[in-house]
Formats: structure tokens, sequence, C-alpha cells
């Protein structure tokens, strides 16, 4: 071997040590994740959305009609990447698995208030039905969606609780969510939103390592 391409070699080997030693860059959240406003698309009249999760795939088929505001808004979260990552934190055997806050609190805060109109109930809460979270407010609902387990039609008296979707494949890996917090804090021994949106995903992995997560959100081919 010529004394040249020694010198190639041992040029190549330190880039590769050098390139090895440096710290991981951190993904900078996209403009749409923190400006709410940017994100507004009108959804198709129907469309499917695929969880992959660490338990497996979920496809949510969506109907527009049953809640225009509550479709137009997961779609548009879909299609930023705001629920990659997010964690399960609320599963409750029998009821429901909620999900939705983000991982990064600056992304949780800037979507926080980022509130939609309620949409009229059309549909009940039965077993597969996917609905956003709300507070007891008028007009609260944010980025937080759940899973119904079972038959859970009393919500229509309890609040805008309105269906927009519902799970056509992988219901068998709803259910096999991890449960064993139950209820969150002050509740249950179960996570407290209040720190989920001050640490992010950092409190849940440090506290909840058993909670399953969205890896990935997207939206499918029609």
């Amino acid at each position: 071997m010529t004394r040249s391409a020694d010198i190639v070699r041992a040029v190549l080997a330190i880039a590769v040590i050098a390139a090895a030693s440096l710290p991981a860059l951190a993904a900078e959240p996209s403009k749409a994740l923190l400006q709410p406003s940017l994100a507004v698309e009108k959804a198709p009249e129907t469309y499917k959305v695929k969880l992959e999760t660490t338990k497996g795939d979920v496809i949510i088929e969506v109907t527009r009609a049953w809640a225009p505001n509550g479709a137009d808004r997961f779609y548009n979260l879909v299609k930023i990447g705001y629920y990659d990552g997010a964690v399960f934190f609320r599963v409750i055997e029998g009821f429901m698995a909620q999900v939705g806050m983000h991982g990064d609190p600056a992304v949780q805060a800037a979507w926080s208030k980022a509130a939609i109109p309620d949409d009229p109930v059309l549909q009940s809460n039965i077993r597969g039905m996917v609905t956003f979270a709300a507070q007891a407010a008028p007009n609260s609902r944010t980025t937080q969606f759940f899973i119904n387990f079972g038959d859970n039609s009393s919500l229509k008296q309890h609040g805008p609780f309105a269906p927009f979707g519902r799970v056509v494949e992988g219901m068998a890996v709803v259910d096999s969510l991890y449960s064993g917090y139950g209820e969150g804090a002050p509740r249950g021994r179960g996570p407290s939103q209040g720190e989920i949106a001050r640490q992010g995903n950092t409190y849940l992995k440090a506290s909840f390592p058993e909670l399953d997560a969205i890896t990935r959100a997207s939206l499918l081919a029609p």
C-alpha cells in the first residue's frame, strides 16, 4: 500500500472519530408546531389516520360531518406531526385511553389555549369511537383526544364530547395499552397533567415508564 493511501485512511478514521464525538443535535419544532394559527386547513370529508404505537398500529377513520371542527383540528395536528411521541397518559380500563399532550413543553404551551368551537354531539361515545377531550367550560377542546373502550354514551350529558372518528383497525392494540397507573393525579396515582405541561415527556419517562405512546401518526392516502 502506498504512503498516500495510508494518509487517506488515517484522515478518514479521524473524521469518523470526530463525527462520533459530536453531541446529538436536538430536533427543532417546526414553525406550525409553535404557531397554531398556521395549522387551519379544512379536512377532507373522510380520511384515515394511522397511529403507530408502542403496542402496534391503530387505524382511525374520520368523518367530518360528525364533528367538523374536531375533524379539522385532528387533521392538522396529524399533518404537522404533533402527535409523534405523544404518550397515552390516562388509560382507564373499561373507560378510555387518552393522549394528546405534547412531549415538548414549549409546543404544549403554544397549543394549550388554541381551543376550537364545540361541535354538536351527533354520535355516541361507544366502543372504538374517537373524541376530543374537553373541560367544563364551553369551546375548550384543544389537542387531547380519547378512544372509548366501552359504551360511554352517557358522556353526552356531561359536555361537548363529539366523536369525530372511529377505530376501524387495531382496537385490540388499544385494549392492550398500559393501564396500570389508573386515573391521573390528584384523583389517582397516574400522571399529573400539570407536570406533563411543565416537564413534558421527561417527566413521563422518569416517573411512568410503563406508559405506551404514539411513535408516529400519519395521514393515509385515500
